[in-house]
């Protein structure tokens, strides 16, 4: 049961249902989905997505904001926010869930299953060239946690693998670049792209044309390929659409878009080389990430850092 000196925990959600989130939560501490008035001292914490504009904005001993996802500009997005830690979610399970999507995305464009698809729809038995993995490069767009974890799984299978982030950044066994100056030569190398970046005012809208054409399309697949499964809001979708169209890429593979639910009258649905899923690669789950918040808030007490605090200036 919650002791009655802990501060009280606002679990603001939108979206889906809050009732097992508030039910681990409550484990340790007192929960409640509304503050008792915009001005709630009661407040220490609050636990988050896609919060109401201004609902936090005069909570007076509020101490720090958990993210349900690992995106955080739902949070960012409101500029009544108050200057304190905002914590974004690193935990196994979500990154083995986003992990597992990219590589089957990637081996399934790798191992030609549209291709496939369509010969069993016409009952064509046809075995068309493979290459194998190291022949392929695969570029990773964002390396935190996510990406990094991504990139090293890859790597693995013997996909030759790059990545691209702001900042400069090392990992084992792949080549990095970073900034503006090393974009359009990270794209160059890229046969496969992988998009894991946050969604921040920098990288609203990078995926488009322009950068889709900067992509390799002189390789064993026959063609450049797109995953997205970073945030809707950093791709064009009609650019996309275009992109495929135009022969700029052989195929894509969607989880995120500009307005989700994906519109029913978006080309993108009947699109025959856009492999479509509803923002599924990594979904929270308040068993694996309630635990870590309550540790998180529980050490936070006895003076220790918060882990995977956001950067404010970089915006995640």
């Amino acid at each position: 049961m919650p002791t009655l000196d802990k501060g009280r925990v606002l679990l603001a959600v939108t979206g889906f249902h809050p009732q097992r989130w508030r039910e681990l939560l409550s484990t340790e501490r007192e929960v409640v989905l509304e503050p008792n008035g915009p001005a709630d001292p009661s407040i220490d914490y609050a636990v988050v997505w896609k919060q109401k504009p201004n609902l936090l904005t005069k909570l007076p001993n509020l101490r720090a904001i958990f993210s349900i996802g690992a995106g955080v500009d739902h949070i960012m997005a409101d500029k009544t926010v108050p200057d304190v830690p905002i914590v974004k979610v690193v935990a196994d399970n979500l990154t083995q869930h986003m992990v597992e999507f990219v590589v089957w995305r990637v081996l399934d464009h790798h191992r030609q299953a549209m291709l496939y698809e369509g010969q069993q729809k016409k009952k064509v038995w046809h075995e068309p060239p493979q290459r194998t993995a190291n022949d392929i490069s695969v570029g990773i767009m964002g390396l935190g946690s996510l990406g990094r974890a991504a990139a090293l799984a890859l790597s693995s299978l013997g996909f030759r693998v790059n990545g691209w982030s702001r900042r400069e950044q090392q990992v084992a066994g792949v080549s990095t670049f970073s900034g503006n100056n090393g974009l359009v030569p990270f794209l160059n190398a890229t046969d496969i792209l992988v998009v894991l970046l946050p969604l921040t005012p920098a990288t609203q809208g990078i995926v488009n044309y322009g950068l889709l054409k900067e992509l390799r399309r002189r390789n064993g697949l026959g063609g450049a390929v797109l995953i997205n499964a970073g945030r809707g809001r950093l791709q064009k979708d009609a650019d996309i659409v275009r992109a495929l169209d135009d022969g700029i890429l052989k195929e894509a593979s969607l989880d995120v878009f500009e307005v989700e639910p994906l519109p029913k009258t978006s080309p993108i649905w009947n699109h025959p080389r856009i492999f479509v899923t509803p923002h599924a690669a990594a979904t929270s789950d308040p068993n694996h990430l309630v635990p870590i918040m309550l540790r998180q808030m529980a050490a936070f007490e006895r003076g220790e850092p918060l882990d995977n605090v956001v950067d404010r200036s970089a915006g995640y």
